[in-house]
């Protein structure tokens, strides 16, 4: 058995797509997996399970949530390995503040259209005077793909975070694209330091 982590997007945001959290649990339990437990009201749940495919994991996740909740929330399911890869891959290790820096999780490669836009809105939110940057990591063979967003003067304020977060909008079933679900670099390293727990 192994520690996953599910991303969910989208819920429990400004009233809307509320999701309790000990539904939630209840609907990873009865997917059969173990050790279930959520951080949090944004939708991260921690669980064990010895199967290894996260993309059948996530798609699981999203069917039982909409038959349960009546709600579309896209999830990205990492493994505890694949988590700490895409954490130790953080270009922004010396910014001291977490919340300046988000790790937008990703479920599949970005497509050249997606990473096109993406460079676009950096080079539009810099010629405004903007410091902020993303960088895309995890490119290599076989290496989970994660966005970092570095926004030294606040996330939520930020033209350039707003801009990649809607280039990233949420795939539909009937329009797939890749998962994308942002978190603080605060709430993914606690989330490593409980899949640890869990090992």
């Amino acid at each position: 058995m192994t520690s996953h982590v599910a991303l969910l997007r989208g819920i429990n945001v400004g009233g809307r797509n509320k999701v309790p959290m000990a539904d939630l649990r209840e609907v990873v339990t009865s997917l059969g997996h173990t050790r279930v437990s959520t951080y949090i009201q944004s939708g991260n749940v921690l669980f064990s399970t010895a199967d290894k495919d996260t993309a059948k994991l996530a798609a699981a996740l999203e069917a039982a949530i909409e038959e349960r909740f009546g709600i579309w929330s896209s999830v990205v399911v990492l493994s505890r390995d694949e988590l700490a890869r895409v954490l130790a891959a953080n270009p922004y290790p010396d910014e001291p503040n977490p919340k300046m820096v988000h790790v937008v999780f990703l479920n599949a490669e970005l497509p050249e259209s997606l990473l096109t836009r993406i460079s676009a809105a950096e080079s539009a939110a810099a010629a405004k005077g903007s410091r902020d940057t993303v960088q895309v990591v995890g490119q290599a063979a076989g290496q989970p793909q994660a966005m970092f967003l570095h926004t030294p003067d606040g996330f939520g304020t930020s033209e350039l975070a707003q801009n990649v977060l809607k280039i990233m909008a949420p795939p539909k079933k009937s329009r797939p694209g890749p998962a994308a679900t942002a978190r603080n670099w605060a709430t993914a390293t606690k989330l490593l330091s409980l899949c640890e727990e869990k090992k």
